[in-house]
């Protein structure tokens, strides 16, 4: 069956706008630094579900968080237009404000291993002073070493404008991830949170 010219027409401008929509959407991390040994992780997924609710009325979708329970500090991947919109998401469904949002780009997700602990490293770099390529080239490297120390790397996210870098892993101890940097390239993060993960 032969579509009409028009039904084509259709089908081009609904794809294009499909992707000019999806293009639209942005990454980031979110940082929220609450009081130290005065967070949990069932506290953090109830506001979570909250965020899952409102989100979508300001093009917020909220994908994962991970806590770190003793150091008060959680971390929350979203996309969104904006970052904006995902602050004022926030602020509808609990109240709770980040202190710092990063706008991000990920790497390709390595699976995880189940009952494993995560960890959340954080490399600051500096504005300008790194590049896409070569975090890219550094996470190869550490990928190429992870086994040697029982590690896991699952992902990373840099915000290439701010020169962030949070890298997520699972480990036996924080030790053993970083041992994993030092030898692979000998990039060693300011902070590793042990953490939580929740969705």
């Amino acid at each position: 069956m032969k579509r009409s010219i028009w039904t084509t027409v259709f089908l081009v401008a609904m794809s294009g706008a499909f992707a000019q929509k999806s293009a639209s959407k942005r990454f980031f991390m979110d940082v929220h630094q609450m009081e130290p040994g005065k967070v949990t992780f069932d506290a953090v997924m109830e506001a979570h579900q909250k965020d899952l609710k409102t989100g979508p009325e300001y093009g917020v979708d909220f994908m994962k968080f991970w806590v770190d329970e003793k150091k008060g500090l959680i971390y929350c991947l979203a996309s969104a237009g904006k970052a904006s919109d995902l602050t004022t998401a926030h602020k509808h469904a609990h109240g709770l404000l980040p202190k710092d949002v990063y706008e991000v780009k990920s790497s390709m997700v390595d699976p995880e291993v189940p009952g494993k602990q995560y960890f959340m490293d954080f490399h600051y770099v500096g504005p300008g002073q790194v590049t896409e390529q070569a975090v890219a080239g550094a996470h190869e490297k550490d990928l190429s070493v992870q086994r040697k120390y029982g590690v896991n790397l699952i992902n990373y996210w840099l915000d290439e404008k701010k020169g962030v870098i949070f890298c997520l892993a699972q480990a036996a101890d924080s030790a053993a991830l970083i041992k994993t940097h030092k030898e692979a390239h000998g990039l060693l993060p300011n902070a590793v949170q042990t953490v939580k993960q929740g969705q």
